[in-house]
């Protein structure tokens, strides 16, 4: 079982940054993969980010490709998401989550992933 507890959202103006955070228990919490989800008012939860259990390799939905970044630290069990040049349409519900399977090409597909955050708000202002 791993339990997954997301931090660092808030309002920020575009352009801005935030940083991400999702802490896990566990002791076997290098063996996930990890990605990042949002899902905004009335729309489908949407890939934003993963990477793997040894943190060496990272996909990125192309929307967010060259702005955030995806990183990992096993010694603390927190997986970060880096959220630069932000802009409106990144507001949303982030959401981390874990999986025991990763590939190296697309991790996207929801019933991938067996343990989920409750999210945490972040919202970009014009």
């Amino acid at each position: 079982q791993v339990q997954l507890v997301e931090s660092g959202g808030g309002l920020v103006q575009a352009g801005g940054s935030l940083r991400l955070s999702c802490a896990a228990s566990g002791r076997t919490f290098s063996g996930y993969a990890v990605a990042w989800f949002r899902q905004a008012p009335g729309k489908e939860r949407e890939f934003v980010a993963a990477v793997s259990g040894s943190g060496i390799t990272t996909n990125y939905a192309d929307s967010v490709k060259g702005r955030f970044t995806i990183s990992r630290d096993n010694a603390k069990n927190t997986v970060y998401l880096q959220m630069n040049r932000l802009k409106p349409e990144d507001t949303a519900v982030y959401y981390c989550a874990a999986s025991q399977v990763f590939d190296r090409n697309y991790n996207g597909r929801l019933s991938q992933y067996d343990f989920w955050g409750q999210g945490t708000q972040v919202t970009v202002s014009s």
